[in-house]
This record gives C-alpha cells, sequence and structure tokens, in this order.
C-alpha cells in the first residue's frame, strides 16, 4: 500500500517537473516569437519602396539629423543645378530658376534679378548658348544653425564658335525649414553669395 502511494506520488513529481519544464519552454519560445515578430515588423515598416523610372527602388527610413550632410549637401547642388543650368529656351530658363528659387530665399532671387537686368537671359536665348554646371565639392559646417557652406564647380558655356569653363565659388547658409513638394529636403539657403565666377579654360570649336 506504502509503496503504491510512494510510486505515486513519484509519478506525480515526475509529470510536474515535466509539465513545468515543457510551459517554460513554451513560454520562452512564444516570447522569442513575439519578439522576433515585433522585430521584423519594424524593419518592414522602416523599408519604403520607390517607383524611379519604372523601377522599383527599396529606400529605408531613418532620423532625419543621420541624413543631414546627405541630404544638405544634395540641396546645394540641386539649387546650383537648377539656377546655373541653362539652354536657350525661354520657358526652359524660367522653369529651372523658378525650381531653384524654392531652395533659397530673397538673396537668390535678387542674384537673379541682378542677371536678368544685364540682359544675360536673353543673351543666352539670342546667342544660343548653353550653360551646364557641375559640383568639384561642397564644405559644410554643421556645428551650429544655420549651416554655412561654399560651393566649389565649374561652368562649362557652349558658343557656337567655342566653348568656355569658368570657375564658379559660391557661399551661404542653410536653414532648416518643412518640406514641401518643392523643397524635399527641407532646407533653405539663406545671405547667398556668388564669390567667384571666371574664366579658366576657352576652346575653340
Amino acid at each position: 500500500m506504502f509503496t503504491k502511494t510512494k510510486n505515486i506520488d513519484t509519478a506525480f513529481r515526475h509529470i510536474k517537473r515535466f509539465s513545468i519544464i515543457v510551459i517554460s519552454i513554451s513560454v520562452l519560445l512564444s516570447a522569442l516569437t513575439i519578439f522576433k515578430a515585433f522585430q521584423t515588423i519594424s524593419v518592414l515598416q522602416s523599408k519604403v519602396y520607390v517607383v524611379a523610372n519604372g523601377k522599383v527602388l527599396e529606400a529605408y527610413a531613418a532620423e532625419r539629423k543621420d541624413n543631414i550632410p546627405v541630404e544638405a549637401k544634395d540641396h546645394i547642388r540641386t539649387f546650383h543645378e537648377f539656377f546655373f543650368t541653362l539652354s536657350p529656351d525661354e520657358k526652359l530658363i524660367q522653369a529651372n530658376v523658378t525650381r531653384a528659387l524654392y531652395l533659397a530665399d530673397g538673396s537668390a532671387k535678387k542674384q537673379y534679378d541682378n542677371l536678368k537686368e544685364s540682359n544675360y537671359y536673353d543673351n543666352i536665348i539670342s546667342g544660343n548658348l548653353s550653360q551646364v554646371v557641375s559640383m568639384d565639392s561642397i564644405t559644410l559646417n554643421l556645428d551650429q544653425q544655420p549651416y554655412s557652406f561654399r560651393f566649389y564647380g565649374k561652368q562649362v558655356i557652349t558658343r557656337t564658335t567655342s566653348i568656355a569653363t569658368r570657375s564658379l565659388i559660391t557661399e551661404g547658409l542653410l536653414r532648416t525649414v518643412s518640406r514641401s513638394d518643392n523643397n524635399p529636403h527641407g532646407f533653405l539657403i539663406e545671405r547667398w553669395n556668388i564669390i567667384e565666377n571666371k574664366d579658366i579654360d576657352i576652346k575653340t570649336r
């Protein structure tokens, strides 16, 4: 009788231990599964798929502070390309300059007005000139806002008889603003000034 009771008690303890082990493993597996699920969801939520030129590109969401140097330099480069890349087409010139002026304050508008008053754009159209700007480098000081920058680049001006290469150095400040369709980087160029713009090479065509 006592032996049977002892055997039942031993068996019960074994079943109890086994049950505790199974339940512990189940709880751990459930916790690990939930953790992995949240981790996967977090990664998937940070992914963005962008359609560009008919191709689907994968992008990742990130904190703005992580991308400030890249976005700031691209904003500066984009502004200069729109402002200085010109063709002998009045509508194209106006479209490019308008897009550039969305990225800067009144200092860029002032430069545009000065060029317009000196018949700069009229000369491009009447002379069938093409002007392209390329960036060499950008120095950017991120120590304090607004960020100061200096743009180094070249202008290539193609005329019917020659091709002129000019150095282009500008400087200004970069202030953080709200993003918009016309200003996707969320920066505004202020106190923009052209420091140098002179011929460095002229080739006859």
